[in-house]
């Protein structure tokens, strides 16, 4: 059917202050899952014979050439029909008639967007982890060929014990697995499909909100129609997560920018790393660490703009919540660039190796290791501890082998302490840094990693099926 003239925005969007309540600028990314959302809604109410079978058909076909429309960048949006369900609504209206006007039946904008948000969240969480996993992975390989390079470990900034590069990077490691643990648990959270909840306390009719959660692939249908079209703990979880993936990203990048520098000298200034000084010849900078660190601070700033927004609001919905969608959107944006650039960056690392064990040849790195030989030996720890401070203190911050056998319980074994590599292969304690602990924690870690793989596996199969209700075709 050829489209006519435009129609006019519907009564209910018609007002002085229009351009201020539009949020289409924001809500239109949703379209795809808004359509998806139609589709199973009037599916739906011809399941539960509010549509013809004729109507039914005639509403998904329209539906699927608009997400067709929309795909080829040929959709016409409207500013002045206020969001993308407006114009998702009228656009069909032009396309199968009246009929179109049935596709609202028992349903609300209130529990649309929130069903749209949840869709989204989903596609957001497996979009991220693909690439969060391409890190994790560029991590580990770096960490299995560094697990025997000693390094300084710091607390405070300051050199404190022995450890291995691939230890250190291993830690890297750990976080991001917490981070990719809170962002499926979030997924699974969010994984209620609110549609049915209509604008606040459900609906007269006979309708069936569990075939929408089925055919939609959520876990389960809501529980109360005020709090499904309400919350957002769920936009809230997965900000906050962002959020604290950033930080740990930044961590990572801070470590990065200090390593390059020539107090350091651990990384080679390689340009990898970023660009150079338009007026200093010589320097290479980590641009690319130093906007990693950066970033974290904007991603924070949304989830305190989401929280701000959330914070007081009556039940059920309040136009405020239009407002979650930008630090969502922004927060999901930066930190997917973020990871996007340091699974290369990492891979690309240039550790030097020779810097790196001079710094862990540091006598001072060794004293923990020291006391310990002589509480081996029988010694306190307490008096140990003493004994080897007031060790340093007399000869400039290094041992002199040969009176390390004058202190409480130390022998001549005590020297042997004194080699980096020798010290760091003690140290195998379970989750310690010795390559023997470290290559158990590389299985574990390919382990996990292997489980993170399938769960993400599982979770594309559930984004893809937005793609599969806008067929033209489905078996």
């Amino acid at each position: 059917m050829a489209a006519g003239p435009s129609p006019a925005a519907p009564a209910y969007v018609q007002s002085p202050v229009a351009p201020f309540l539009a949020s289409l600028s924001v809500d239109r990314a949703l379209a795809r899952y808004d359509l998806a959302g139609s589709v199973a809604h009037a599916e739906m109410l011809g399941g539960v014979g509010l549509l013809t079978p004729t109507e039914t058909a005639r509403l998904v076909g329209g539906l699927r050439r608009i997400a067709q429309e929309v795909a080829d960048g040929r959709f016409r949006w409207r500013e002045e029909l206020e969001d993308v369900h407006t114009n998702v609504e009228v656009r069909l209206t032009e396309l199968v008639g009246p009929v179109g006007g049935k596709l609202h039946t028992a349903r609300s904008r209130n529990d649309q967007v929130a069903l749209d948000e949840r869709l989204y969240l989903r596609a957001a969480v497996a979009s991220l982890a693909h690439p969060l996993l391409d890190l994790q992975s560029s991590l580990l390989d770096r960490a299995a060929a560094l697990r025997e390079t000693p390094m300084p470990g710091y607390t405070h900034l300051q050199r404190a014990q022995p450890v291995t590069v691939g230890h250190l990077l291993l830690a890297h490691f750990w976080r991001f697995d917490r981070d990719l643990d809170r962002l499926f648990a979030t997924a699974t959270r969010a994984d209620v499909s609110p549609l049915g909840a209509g604008a606040l306390a459900g609906s007269t009719l006979g309708i069936d909100p569990a075939a929408v959660a089925r055919t939609l692939a959520f876990d389960r249908p809501f529980e109360n129609s005020l709090d499904a079209v309400s919350d957002r703990d769920f936009l809230a979880e997965l900000v906050f997560d962002l959020a604290l993936l950033a930080v740990h990203a930044s961590a990572l990048g801070e470590e990065i920018v200090l390593f390059a520098s020539k107090e350091f000298g651990f990384l080679e200034r390689t340009p990898a790393l970023g660009s150079g000084s338009s007026l200093m010849p010589q320097k290479r900078n980590p641009d690319a660490a130093e906007l990693v660190r950066g970033k974290a601070g904007r991603v924070v700033g949304d989830l305190v703009a989401l929280l701000t927004m959330l914070k007081g609001l009556p039940l059920a919905y309040d136009r405020d919540l239009q407002e979650d969608k930008a630090p969502a959107a922004d927060a999901l944006a930066t930190v997917t660039a973020v990871v996007e650039v340091l699974g290369p960056l990492v891979s690309a690392l240039v550790f030097v190796p020779a810097r790196l064990e001079a710094a862990a040849a540091d006598p001072e790195l060794l004293a923990t290791d020291v006391a310990e030989q002589l509480v081996r030996a029988g010694t306190p720890f307490r008096e140990a501890h003493e004994a080897v401070g007031a060790h340093l203190r007399a000869h400039d911050g290094a041992f002199a082998a040969a009176e390390l056998a004058a202190l409480p319980g130390g022998s001549a074994e005590t020297a042997r302490t004194l080699d980096p590599r020798t010290a760091v292969a003690r140290r195998a304690s379970p989750g310690g840094p010795a390559p023997a602990a470290v290559a158990r924690q590389l299985d574990s870690a390919r382990a996990r990693l292997s489980g993170r793989r399938a769960s993400l596996s599982s979770l594309d199969r559930k984004v893809a099926l937005v793609e599969d209700l806008l067929k033209e075709e489905r078996t």
